[in-house]
């Protein structure tokens, strides 16, 4: 790599497995219905996802935003604890393993703007609630995240969550906006977004030109990758480029072209 440039990575990636997918009973006794947890499988693929991640992306994640829906938060978590782990064994960690946590590593912080679609295309009217209060404490969430790592001092890019019933294009390009921005505001760091499958498809979409997204897997990411010009002390930064290998990473496209008479695919697949 040259002195004057180097690249900054950005991986966009899907939650692990909700319980109300599993479990369609799970929403008749949820004090939350519009917020489902992870079950035991999306836990293990989470942490699973992040060695994966810790492999793969040179140098390391540095910071991770998460959506503030708790399927995002234990996904990130656990990520977290796979980017941290000492020992390097995949196989002689499972999720539920104490881990020795090094802070120094990467800081974690949650941003609205990474939240899920708030429309009936992604959560049910019936199981939103009523007064439009999703009930979100920032301070319960970054409770749950491993000590030491939160950065409480990040001015998020959103400060309230979008409008209920905001339109499956405004959500997209909300999604687009707060990756440009984040990114643009630590052009030196490698980020990790934790979202759902819709900000997963946003990214791909929007930096992979002429193509449909039509499924993200759980857990499922996205990486991008731009160069960082470094011209008489001052930062220059090129567009992003997607690096992945069809299907391989969960993310299934084709051709915008091939889409265009083929019914779109429910949201809520992607949620």
């Amino acid at each position: 790599m040259d002195d004057d440039v180097y690249y900054q990575n950005v991986v966009v990636m899907r939650h692990g497995d909700r319980i109300d997918n599993f479990e369609p009973l799970w929403v008749s006794t949820a004090t939350r219905p519009w917020d489902p947890p992870l079950i035991d499988d999306g836990l293990v693929r989470a942490f699973r996802t992040g060695h994966k991640l810790r492999a793969q992306i040179r140098p390391p994640i540095h910071r991770v935003f998460v959506s503030p829906f708790i399927r995002c938060i234990q996904t990130a978590s656990q990520v977290i604890a796979a980017l941290c782990a000492i020992d390097d064994d995949a196989n002689a960690m499972s999720s539920t393993d104490v881990l020795s946590i090094d802070p120094s590593k990467l800081k974690v912080s949650i941003e609205y703007g990474l939240c899920e679609m708030l429309n009936r295309e992604a959560i049910r009217p019936d199981l939103a609630p009523k007064n439009g209060d999703f009930g979100f404490s920032i301070s319960e969430l970054e409770a749950l995240q491993p000590a030491g790592l939160v950065d409480d001092t990040v001015e998020p890019v959103y400060k309230e969550l979008p409008k209920w019933e905001e339109t499956v294009m405004g959500a997209r390009a909300r999604y687009v906006n707060v990756i440009k921005k984040l990114a643009d505001k630590y052009p030196t760091e490698n980020l990790l977004l934790v979202t759902h499958g819709e900000g997963v498809g946003a990214a791909v979409s929007a930096f992979l030109k002429d193509v449909t997204v039509y499924e993200v897997d759980y857990c499922a990411y996205t990486q991008l990758r731009r160069p960082i010009f470094i011209q008489n002390k001052s930062l220059k930064t090129g567009e992003f480029q997607v690096l992945m290998n069809h299907g391989q990473t969960g993310v299934s496209y084709l051709p915008a072209s091939a889409m265009r008479d083929t019914p779109a695919p429910g949201s809520s697949a992607m949620s």
